[in-house]
């Protein structure tokens, strides 16, 4: 059968454990044929980022063009944005109805803690995405707010889905929850907590870009939020376990898309 087909517009990550080389792999690892528009280059391995260039909003635009124009993309996945001129061209196509089954990753700050984005450029999103999907500090950056429990993650998503996302999950893998990795899924007129067991590796560069992309696989086959976010959670999770044992590079490492270690 002919793969459905998923699109990620986020920023390059020179190491390949995150941004548009962690999506491509998760599209493809979860069985759809992978799109992509680059917003920025960076320069970056396991230890952090050297340097960032944002790409023109036309070049964006250029891209964008080029790849609704000829696929039938079900799902799309945003990443880093580079410039909140960029974040106006993605809102103005998904505002126009051109990207199906928005997930909206808010790329603001790398794991190694160097800043990929400015929250305005996400803002500029967060109405048209079906499912946002903020870690901890980036929830924190966009209500003002300390998310570091699991009951301020609940405060956080149920205050981002009322700003246009239908769903919002807050992934809480830096919080400690007695062993645990709880997300919260706020939306639908409900709030849930997902939890699985912690895995305890420093590869983990590129999860929530890993995450997000999963989510939009499974939408762009046809799942509901709720069945998509689960089953992200479990890849990630399986992902995770995976490269526990791997030695690439010297700081945090990237997650086992493919199950090579399974």
């Amino acid at each position: 059968m002919t793969p459905q087909v998923a699109l990620t517009i986020a920023g390059s990550d020179s190491g390949g454990g995150a941004g548009i080389q962690a999506d491509l792999k998760t599209f493809a690892a979860l069985g759809a044929y992978g799109t992509s528009v680059l917003t920025a280059v960076t320069a970056q391995n396991t230890r952090g980022v050297d340097a960032v260039l944002p790409l023109p909003p036309q070049t964006v635009r250029d891209q964008l063009d080029s790849v609704l124009g000829d696929f039938e993309v079900r799902a799309v996945k945003t990443g880093m944005l580079g410039s909140p001129a960029v974040a106006d061209v993605v809102a103005e196509a998904a505002r126009s109805g051109r990207l199906p089954r928005l997930v909206v990753d808010p790329v603001l700050v790398a794991t190694s803690g160097h800043r990929l984005g400015v929250v305005e450029a996400v803002e500029r999103l967060l109405p048209y995405a079906e499912v946002a999907t903020p870690n901890c500090a980036e929830a924190a950056a966009l209500t003002g707010r300390g998310v570091d429990t699991v009951e301020e993650m609940v405060a956080a998503a149920e205050t981002l889905a009322a700003r246009g996302p239908a769903f919002v999950v807050v992934t809480g893998g830096d919080v400690d929850a007695a062993g645990e990795s709880v997300d919260v899924l706020a939306g639908g007129g409900t709030t849930r907590l997902l939890r699985a067991t912690r895995v305890d590796t420093r590869h983990n560069h590129g999860t929530g870009c890993s995450f997000a992309a999963a989510v939009a696989v499974r939408l762009a086959a046809g799942d509901a939020v709720p069945v998509a976010v689960q089953a992200a959670k479990e890849y990630v999770t399986r992902a995770l376990t995976g490269a526990r044992g791997w030695e690439l590079g010297a700081g945090r490492g990237p997650l086992d898309h493919f199950g090579w270690s399974a």
